[in-house]
């Protein structure tokens, strides 16, 4: 009889360890709770990733360092402002200036700023939009179709270093059999095509669009593939159109999917660099990560600001794209 009470007891501390106790308020989470847990370990590697890079950087951002990077000052915000006045500039290559300095088209061509975001909403809405037209096109049942899906990753798959030597070629003045047809319909200048800021920008945007096109293909295909093909069924007994069709079906289902697509392209559009190098260079077409790239070396304080400016605008941009996707939601 004397068993009994040690082994109800040994019970009765298992049914109120720390672990039953701990399993007992993981199985009272709701749906939501639950969630939030098991992406606990992807927040905290985001922000030993991502977070502490970005406030390294603002912290880098508060110090003017020496040419000769021997010492460090204090300075604040002087660095944000001294960026935002004008103040920064003659540190920038070339003739290049953070934001415009007039109205005037080149002083807009010549601004880091202006010509991200430009480079940035032309890029993508352009492959958005061809990146679409793939997809529907891809999603369709004809011969080949599994070659031709392979082949449209070819430009994807291409290095940014080949991809701005083709394009470098291709439209040099001397050799580059596109720049006087293009110089015909007033798209390029017909000399020193490669050294003018809007015809190396030009250039640069549709080398952007050929390579990128395709990832935007791929992602809006996949969006595609997951339509249930029986409401096409559905919707051609009630007479609907073609047109009907991919307006009341297959664009809203697949809305979610551009969404993020367009996030993706987005966020790298905004942090071009190799390309521009490889093709006309930082001091014809300036871009943020062009300006961190080389005021890094003599002035970290300076690459630094730019580096924190551009997280930001990526930061406002992406919560304005997953606002307006998912505003409903909210």
């Amino acid at each position: 009889m004397t068993p009994e009470p040690a082994t109800e007891s040994g019970r009765e501390s298992r049914r109120t360890g720390p672990l039953v106790t701990l399993t007992r308020r993981v199985e009272n989470l709701s749906d939501t709770q639950y969630a939030y847990l098991l992406l606990s370990p992807v927040f905290v590697l985001l922000g030993i990733v991502a977070l502490y890079p970005l406030l390294r950087t603002f912290e880098l951002s508060l110090f003017e360092t020496s040419i000769n990077q021997a010492s460090q000052t204090f300075v604040g915000f002087d660095n944000y402002v001294e960026l935002f006045t004008g103040e920064k500039d003659r540190w920038l290559p070339g003739t290049s200036t953070f934001l415009p300095t007039s109205l005037t088209f080149d002083a807009m061509i010549s601004s880091a700023l202006v010509v991200t975001l430009l480079f940035a909403v032309v890029a993508v809405s352009f492959e958005t939009v061809i990146g679409l037209g793939q997809a529907l096109v891809l999603d369709q049942d004809f011969p080949g179709r599994r070659w031709v899906r392979a082949a449209i990753i070819i430009p994807w798959a291409v290095p940014i270093v080949i991809q701005g030597m083709i394009f470098f070629l291709m439209f040099h003045p001397e050799i580059g059999f596109l720049v006087q047809p293009l110089a015909d319909l007033g798209l390029l200048a017909e000399r020193n095509t490669l050294n003018d800021p809007a015809s190396a920008l030009f250039i640069i945007t549709v080398a952007d669009i050929w390579k990128t096109s395709a990832f935007m293909a791929l992602l809006i295909l996949a969006g595609l593939q997951s339509i249930d093909r029986n409401l096409y069924d559905v919707a051609k007994v009630a007479g609907a159109t073609r047109w009907q069709q991919f307006k009341l079906i297959t664009f809203p289902l697949i809305l979610p999917t551009i969404g993020i697509a367009v996030l993706f392209r987005t966020v790298q559009a905004m942090r071009i660099y190799g390309l521009i190098d490889a093709v006309a260079g930082c001091e014809v077409v300036p871009s943020l990560s062009c300006m961190v790239v080389t005021t890094f070396l003599t002035r970290q304080g300076t690459s630094a600001a730019i580096a924190f400016v551009t997280a930001a605008i990526i930061g406002v941009a992406v919560t304005a794209i997953i606002y307006q996707q998912y505003k409903e939601g909210i």
